[in-house]
């Protein structure tokens, strides 16, 4: 396991885990939230191996 301290917003942390996908690059951490787990789960599936780039195209339209 690799920790990072970091300052994490208060409002991320009371954001149920279950809630949020979490992705990582060389400077980057993106986290980012659902409306429900079904949500969470079936963007997981769609943007398995996409870039950033890509995957916060596919984002927007989750947040519709």
């Amino acid at each position: 396991m690799f920790c990072i301290k970091a300052d994490i917003p208060g409002e991320l942390n009371e954001i149920d885990d279950e809630l949020k996908a979490i992705y990582h690059s060389k400077d980057t951490v993106c986290f980012y939230i659902f409306k429900s787990r079904d949500l969470r789960n079936q963007f997981i599936e769609d943007t398995k191996t996409m870039n950033k780039t890509k995957r916060d195209e596919i984002y927007k339209q989750y947040l519709i």
